[in-house]
């Protein structure tokens, strides 16, 4: 079933050259997950009973369940040159696609800007063109793919917390917010003998952790 449903959600493939001549990355293939991220956010399917670990279970659901995917990555192991992102547009245009998310950026001036070019020749054939407004802020000028032909999206937060108990020994203390990934915990195994093999649920992010750490 998973393969149908995959088969269904993903209609046509493309991969550019890679300028470094590394063969391993010259396949549509995601190679470090963020392709898949940022597909299944624009377009991923309809999923009832999902949760974190048990926490916010509900359905998940993308910006677009019931639209189909074209994918086209412009993306190597170092770069993701213009040459790729422009051929990526052409060949998008010429597929038909009625709308192109991408979630990369490029900081050239407009003029030799890829991304905003490939972005207006897309939107001149009424194509809407959805970007990301970068991985900084809340600084001044730190917005990217800000041109006004862009729909511009920015990252967002939820309105909720999630609480949970931490034991320290014999100390209970309850936190706001979830961090559970494995190379923290793993380093912190070496710092408190109350982390050893524990998941660790914490606020304020790593800096609290290490304070309650010591």
């Amino acid at each position: 079933m998973m393969i149908l449903i995959l088969i269904r959600k993903i209609i046509g493939a493309r991969h550019y050259p890679d300028p470094q001549g590394d063969s391993e990355y010259e396949t549509p293939r995601d190679k470090n997950g963020h392709g898949t991220h940022v597909a299944s956010t624009a377009a991923g399917a309809t999923v009832p009973g999902a949760s974190y670990y048990g926490v916010a279970a509900g359905t998940a659901q993308s910006g677009s369940p019931k639209s189909l995917l074209a994918i086209y990555k412009v993306c190597f192991k170092y770069e993701c040159p213009g040459s790729a992102v422009l051929a990526a547009f052409d060949d998008a245009i010429a597929d038909g696609v009625d709308v192109i998310s991408l979630s990369v950026a490029s900081l050239s001036e407009l003029k030799y800007n890829p991304i905003a070019i490939g972005a207006f020749h897309a939107v001149e054939r009424g194509i809407l063109v959805v970007a990301s407004a970068g991985n900084n802020g809340p600084s001044l000028n730190t917005v990217v793919n800000d041109v006004p032909w862009i729909f511009t999206v920015t990252a967002s937060s939820i309105d909720r917390d999630f609480k949970s108990n931490v034991v320290f020994g014999h100390k209970l203390i309850q936190v706001f917010s979830i961090y559970c990934f494995e190379y923290f915990i793993k380093s912190f195994n070496t710092h408190h003998k109350y982390a050893q093999k524990r998941i660790l649920v914490y606020h304020k992010g790593n800096d609290y952790a290490r304070t309650l750490l010591t």
